[in-house]
């Protein structure tokens, strides 16, 4: 009796990083058609090609859909039918379906994602363990696959917004940093926001375990969603900061003064770290090798130099008003900021309360881009006039207008709080032309 091999109609829609790994995961022994509003260069032979205005019409036809991250759901349903839902994955989803090993990790939060889960790993690997790190930090859930997962091995992920809104599963152990207003101008509220980060927690079962942080009501109620055993930090039994030191369950696991990982806010992601390290394995001495071993991501707080007795920070990635308040608090000294990019258009009161409340540290403020003249005309509301806007249409104009106004011993910073979108293609393009021109001053 002949065999019948099914192909299924599958409709990658959006065609990045996350739509290569879909179509590389998917397109043995299927066809594939590839759906997206934009142009799509160079896409692979052997696949159907659909785009502009009209690529969300007609998906009813396939039997399944792959979803990019930063394309809503309701986009898709709006387009086509309610029922169109259960034909909608993404690689994350399949990831959780497919994975060999169950030691998932997730991490989410609003800022500090990136920095927790790459010190878990780190600290992880300290403890013997092989781990295994990706998702919304750089390398697509199903590419992990090419690494060889086997049953014993470790899986972080660093989850958003974007890959949680219609996720299925839920990992055992998972986290939530702190947690404020983003990403408004994707959903419709902030409510839909806290939706999103909730889906980590609504699967996970009364034995798995939900780390959040204690100092944040939002972390805690999005954890409060599941079943899981609640586990705080920055509180009793996590690990907290107490004297100047870091410790957990009683135990000191090193002094702030031994961290080479600057700033106040991420000493709430190493206690992330430890707390979610800690359910696994508790050997101090290891997780102390790699806690004050650990130096910061690029394009976060990054020193890039110093020149004519300048310092040059680059913390492109602060697309929020709030990671640009970490850094004002973080870097020690006089310093220019050099804020501005596309706005989302969300509220600035509480920015503009803590540059008032910092302004002895700060020499001036240069504000670039879209979102400069709210921000200067906000300021001026408030009796803040410690600014100039910038007329600047390049990084180099930009770079060497903040040195202009930056004094011997001080420093300049670029910490935008605001996406890149209005000048640049991404928080990384951003922070690595800066490099590139700082470092040829």
């Amino acid at each position: 009796m002949a065999v019948i091999i099914y192909r299924m109609k599958i409709a990658i829609v959006g065609y990045g990083k996350q739509g290569v790994s879909a179509y590389d995961y998917w397109s043995q022994g299927n066809e594939i058609t590839i759906r997206d509003q934009a142009k799509i260069q160079n896409p692979p032979d052997d696949v159907a090609v659909e785009t502009g205005q009209d690529y969300l019409k007609n998906l009813d036809q396939f039997d399944l859909i792959i979803r990019s991250p930063k394309l809503y759901p309701k986009d898709i349903v709006e387009a086509n039918s309610a029922a169109i839902l259960d034909k909608i994955t993404t690689n994350t989803n399949e990831f959780f379906k497919v994975c060999p090993t169950k030691n998932i990790i997730g991490i989410t939060g609003t800022k500090g994602k990136g920095t927790t889960s790459t010190l878990v790993t780190k600290i992880l690997e300290s403890l013997g363990k092989r781990v295994i790190l990706g998702g919304n930090i750089g390398i697509p859930p199903l590419d992990l696959l090419k690494e060889n997962i086997k049953p014993d091995d470790y899986v972080v992920l660093e989850l958003a917004n974007f890959q949680l809104i219609d996720l299925k599963s839920s990992p055992p152990l998972a986290a939530c940093l702190m947690v404020v207003p983003e990403h408004l101008d994707w959903h419709t509220d902030m409510e839909d926001y806290k939706l999103s980060k909730k889906q980590l927690f609504v699967h996970q079962k009364p034995t798995d375990i939900a780390v959040y942080f204690a100092n944040n009501e939002l972390s805690k109620e999005i954890v409060d969603v599941g079943p899981a055993i609640k586990v705080p930090y920055f509180e009793n039994p996590g690990a907290i900061v107490e004297n100047n030191e870091i410790k957990i369950d009683g135990n000191l696991i090193c002094n702030i003064s031994e961290l080479k990982l600057p700033g106040k806010h991420n000493l709430e992601n190493i206690c992330a770290a430890i707390t979610v390290c800690w359910q696994i394995d508790k050997n101090i001495d290891k997780i102390k090798q790699a806690v004050i071993n650990f130096t910061s991501l690029p394009h976060r707080i990054e020193l890039v130099r110093e020149f004519n007795g300048i310092r040059f920070y680059n913390d492109s990635f602060a697309s929020v008003s709030d990671a640009t308040i970490a850094a004002i608090e973080s870097i020690e000294g006089q310093k220019v900021l050099i804020v501005g990019g596309f706005d989302r258009m969300l509220p600035l009161n509480h920015f503009i309360e803590k540059i008032k409340e910092n302004s002895n540290s700060i020499e001036k403020i240069l504000l670039i881009g879209q979102s400069s003249k709210r921000v200067a005309s906000e300021l001026t509301a408030a009796d803040y006039q410690n600014f100039v806007v910038s007329e600047a249409k390049n990084m180099k104009d930009i770079v060497i207008q903040a040195m202009s106004l930056a004094k011997t011993g001080q420093s300049v910073v670029l910490s935008p709080g605001f996406p890149s979108f209005d000048m640049f293609k991404d928080f990384e393009e951003r922070g690595l032309i800066y490099k590139k021109v700082v470092n040829q001053l």
